[in-house]
């Protein structure tokens, strides 16, 4: 009753502005990096309806992408799932983290198709979008990469378990600059997904050398056992993709993470940190390394 005093109803309203532009793009440097590539869309209604078709409407067709790397500019070209023969539905899907088989939309992506940026580390990234009389602008910066020094599995806490792990990870901070990491695992060659924490920054740790534990993202979701919150299965092959980023690509994933972390009826609205302009989303540079391991101790 006390809330429902003093709390006053909230009902969104349809944009005046209409659909926005949505940019999710990336270039990485470094070990197994992927193609340079983006993904353009426009924002839904939120009185909408969400189905496949909307999804694919969603999608922005012919639009013009270039990256500059200071040197040279590079034109995107545009690919959609249903255009590819089969072999390259599952090149695709591999890189995506998808099934080819049941796949409901068409996916379509802007890609670096003969991978002639060839991202490094401390160059930046100029992105230039135009599209229907519209240009949409940002730029990214690859951070000089610091790996993780090693990572083992320990046993869980509490009973002996021989089904079960815990991961410890080592790093060691470069001292006197700013940090920023983003980190992601899959398991069995699954796709890559972030944990509760995707991203970290050093201002408590710079220049430490220290270890800390890195949760299963498969088993951190809130309805995961307690028994099993966190832990890995042995037996199991796991990968961890650790990230270099710079501070605009850590604030957008941040604020991500914030805003999924805090939603319910007494929950604040956050605003994403976008580093576009002319549009919402990002557009970030990783330099990026592996690690895998089979579950084991």
């Amino acid at each position: 009753m006390l809330f429902a005093s003093c709390e006053e109803e909230y009902t969104p309203l349809p944009s005046d502005q209409g659909p926005q532009y949505v940019v999710e793009g990336y270039v990485e440097s470094g070990q197994d990096a992927i193609i340079p590539y983006l993904i353009l869309t426009k924002t839904l209604e939120f009185y909408g309806t969400l189905g496949p078709d909307q999804f694919n409407e969603s999608y922005v067709h012919d639009a013009i992408v270039r990256v500059s790397d200071g040197t040279k500019t590079v034109q995107f070209e545009e690919i959609c799932f249903d255009d590819l023969d089969d072999e390259a539905k599952k090149v695709v899907a591999e890189l995506f983290g998808f099934n080819a088989d049941s796949l409901t939309i068409n996916f379509c992506i802007y890609l670096d198709v003969l991978d002639q940026l060839q991202p490094a580390e401390g160059n930046r990234y100029d992105l230039k979008i135009t599209v229907d009389g519209d240009t949409i602008t940002s730029t990214t910066y690859i951070p000089v990469h610091v790996p993780l020094d090693s990572m083992r599995f320990l046993p869980p806490p509490g009973d002996p378990n021989d089904t079960l792990a815990q991961l410890a990870c080592y790093l060691s901070d470069p001292p006197n600059e700013q940090n920023y990491y983003r980190i992601l695992g899959n398991t069995n060659g699954g796709s890559f997904e972030p944990g509760l924490a995707g991203v970290e920054e050093d201002l408590y740790f710079d220049g430490k050398s220290f270890e800390f534990q890195l949760l299963n993202p498969q088993t951190s979701e809130n309805d995961v056992d307690p028994d099993i919150f966190g832990l890995y299965f042995v037996g199991d092959t796991i990968s961890v993709k650790w990230a270099s980023i710079d501070e605009a690509t850590f604030n957008f994933w941040n604020t991500v993470e914030f805003a999924k972390a805090n939603q319910g009826p007494f929950s604040s609205y956050t605003r994403l940190q976008s580093n576009i302009v002319g549009g919402i989303g990002i557009w970030g540079g990783y330099s990026v390394s592996y690690n895998t391991k089979i579950v084991d101790y």
